[in-house]
């Protein structure tokens, strides 16, 4: 009893009074399978090459690829995105590299699906920023603006070589209008019915890129402001969302995952697919930074930052800490 009588006569502290107590309540649990290992693999290297903006992050050799593939599988962790690495000299116009079949991407998706087999789901990344010499996500007209249409052709390709050389998912990054119904019937053509779509549907044209366009190499000039979206925008969001499922979208995408949360909790709620969110590599290297400076404890904000995106309404995340934190739950 208190001077105010009964009051206060409801005490949620009840419930957080120890360790077992919490883990007992909690609404929100991790799980090694909620988490999907984005991974680089560079052409013509024969070590691995530290990227200096993402402490920790590597862009791998094929050997070294296979190695965290595997551990990634050790660990539980649900699937492995692959993002491909040409040498310079490989880069064109057209990103021509990104549709050979033995361009960098297609020969570490047979290597990976050598490697696990169907123990951890095989993604690719489906773009050619990795591969133009401008660095954009597409082809360019006369006028140097991104040709949508053109662009859908070559991906339509790509989806098809992809898919041939062993990938279980792809992810359009591209963020192209129309992309994920003309990738779906080029997959039906080749009898790939299998193969699914991991769709970027919420996909906005953030300042938190920048370490990862270190990490691929990128030759970009300019900026993607007209085909990624405003981060002014929520409802653009939802009727983007709205199109890729009439396409034909197996999952659903909000990227970045962070900063995006709202965004995330919108589409979750309005959807009866998995959706996917993309912790990406400015929002890791934050963490980083401030934990090396001593800032913040590093493992803490790890699980915070992801305890969140999931309890926003992510299903699975795309995170760089994946086989980590997996190892450790």
């Amino acid at each position: 009893m208190t001077k105010y009588g009964a009051f206060p006569g409801t005490r949620p502290r009840r419930l957080r009074t120890t360790p077992a107590m919490r883990r007992m309540v909690a609404e929100t649990r991790l799980h090694p399978a909620d988490l999907i290992l984005p991974a680089f693999v560079r052409e013509g290297v024969s070590e691995p090459v530290p990227i200096g903006a993402m402490p920790g992050v590597v862009q791998h050799t094929r050997d070294s690829l296979k190695k965290a593939a595997a551990e990634a599988v050790e660990a539980g962790v649900a699937g492995i995105m692959l993002f491909g690495v040409p040498e310079e000299g490989k880069k064109d116009n057209r990103g021509s590299a990104g549709t050979d079949p033995d361009g960098i991407l297609q020969v570490a998706l047979r290597d990976v699906r050598a490697e696990v087999g169907d123990d951890l789901l095989v993604m690719s990344d489906l773009c050619l920023d990795e591969y133009t010499d401008h660095g954009h996500c597409g082809v360019l007209d006369a006028e140097g603006r991104v040709d949508n249409d053109a662009t859908l052709e070559r991906y339509a390709e790509m989806a098809q070589v992809q898919a041939e050389a062993g990938a279980h998912v792809v992810g359009p990054s591209g963020m192209m209008d129309g992309q994920i119904g003309v990738i779906r019937e080029a997959l039906d053509r080749i009898g790939r019915q299998d193969v699914a779509i991991l769709a970027y549907t919420a996909k906005y044209a953030s300042a938190f890129y920048g370490p990862f366009r270190e990490a691929v190499g990128s030759s970009l000039r300019g900026d993607r402001k007209t085909y990624q979206q405003d981060p002014a925008n929520l409802r653009e969001s939802l009727r983007e969302l709205a199109l890729d499922l009439e396409e034909g979208a197996d999952m659903v995408m909000v990227k970045p995952a962070g900063p995006y949360l709202d965004v995330l909790a919108r589409v979750a709620d309005a959807v009866d697919v998995p959706v996917v969110a993309y912790q990406i590599s400015g929002e890791y290297a934050m963490v980083e930074a401030a934990a090396e400076k001593g800032w913040i404890d590093r493992d803490r904000a790890i699980l915070e930052t992801l305890t969140g995106i999931k309890r926003a309404g992510a299903r699975t995340i795309l995170t760089y800490w994946a086989t980590e934190v997996a190892r450790k739950l």
